[in-house]
């Protein structure tokens, strides 16, 4: 195993200093441009600068696969094209856990009005824009836990009741890019390992005892039953074939698709998926008590241990980070995310096999990055967690 190359300090600068096609593909989660939380570093989707920068790291015909939201997808892919890619695809993430965050028109109209609204009851189930629980992180912006239930005051926010500003978000796009190279397919995979994808490491493998897909349960008559050949890496010739449609397992994504375990999927990350491989890091006692060190009645008690928490807002789960990487990278190949974060791109890539490239300017994320990395090595190496 190869350990991680991972890198602080700016992107473009730090890609400057990589020598040229020297990676096999980008797999990374940028910032989408949204302002999220109020985040300086989400303020723009990346520059055609920075994908001109990364597209010389690339070999020819080497992949960039780019996460974006919905309202500034066209942004990133513009930019990814202008920078000299191809735009091979879009890969559409879909899950059921979204939570809109959407004004309530009629209340905005008795709020501008001035008039008090009755209070007819309350409700229990959450809702975005609180300061709630979002990610397994505590008073974030995310969900609040319960809301009272009102009724219009006015005629005119009688008339609009019912009526929002926002869907309820159900995917994430990602868009799938490639450098360009002369000559063909076959040639190019043969000189640089690039330019195609892999289909038999990244199909769906069906169970034929259980009549299942490997990421949910399968409805009957989807996947045939009947006894299957092998192709050389051990997936059977009946496994479907990936899609540009990944979703994440729920019942309500099931439901829509009628047979949702014809697709790869991977939920969202769950607080155990966040904080994997952090350790538990001593709370000094100043810390804990919000108290100058030294302080009278300050005593080396009033500290505690409490797990380091992972406290990026965006991360995506390891499982479809390792399915990305694999779909776009040979074995052994060199994966690049210059929007590393708490870095779980970089542990897909450990536990793939894949040399990781990774650069993060936050110090904080780096740290979480490098932790999260270090313990998933440690075994290799003969140590304990």
């Amino acid at each position: 195993m190869i350990e991680p190359n991972l890198l602080l300090g700016d992107c473009l600068e730090v890609m400057r200093s990589l020598p040229a096609e020297s990676v096999d593909a980008i797999v990374t989660d940028p910032p989408y441009g949204l302002s999220f939380m109020g985040a300086r570093w989400d303020y723009d989707v990346p520059s055609v600068e920075i994908w001109k920068e990364a597209r010389r790291l690339l070999k020819p015909g080497g992949y960039l696969l780019a996460f974006a939201g919905t309202r500034t997808q066209h942004r990133m892919a513009v930019n990814i094209e202008d920078a000299g890619y191809e735009i091979r695809d879009l890969i559409a993430w879909v899950y059921g856990s979204g939570f809109p965050k959407s004004l309530d028109v009629s209340k905005a109209i008795d709020k501008a009005a001035g008039a008090e609204r009755e209070v007819v009851g309350k409700s229990t189930n959450s809702i975005a824009g609180g300061t709630g629980k979002h990610g397994s992180i505590d008073n974030c912006y995310g969900y609040k836990d319960s809301f009272d239930i009102t009724a219009p005051a006015t005629p005119e926010a009688k008339e609009w009741q019912g009526w929002g500003t926002a869907l309820k978000p159900a995917l994430e796009p990602i868009t799938v890019a490639r450098k360009p190279f002369a000559g063909t397919v076959a040639a190019n995979v043969l000189e640089y390992g690039t330019g195609a994808i892999n289909v038999d490491a990244c199909r769906i493998k069906a169970d034929e005892e259980l009549g299942r897909a490997t990421g949910g349960w399968q409805k009957e008559g989807y996947i045939s039953r009947k006894a299957a050949s092998y192709n050389s890496i051990g997936i059977a010739s009946n496994a479907r074939w990936p899609a540009n449609l990944l979703h994440d397992g729920s019942p309500e994504v099931d439901d829509l698709l009628q047979g949702a375990a014809r697709f790869f999927y991977c939920a969202k990350a769950s607080g155990e998926d966040r904080d994997a491989g952090l350790s538990r890091a001593k709370t000094s006692a100043s810390e804990k008590t919000n108290r100058k060190e030294g302080s009278a009645g300050i005593t080396p008690y009033a500290g505690s241990r409490t797990p380091t928490r992972n406290t990026h807002p965006t991360v995506k789960p390891v499982e479809l980070m390792r399915y990305l990487c694999r779909l776009v990278t040979r074995p052994g190949g060199v994966v690049l995310d210059p929007f590393m974060g708490s870095g779980s791109t970089g542990r897909a890539c450990i536990e793939e096999g894949f040399t990781f490239i990774g650069i993060e300017r936050d110090p904080a994320y780096y740290d979480l990055a490098c932790e999260r990395m270090r313990r998933i090595q440690l075994p290799l190496f003969g140590s304990g967690v």
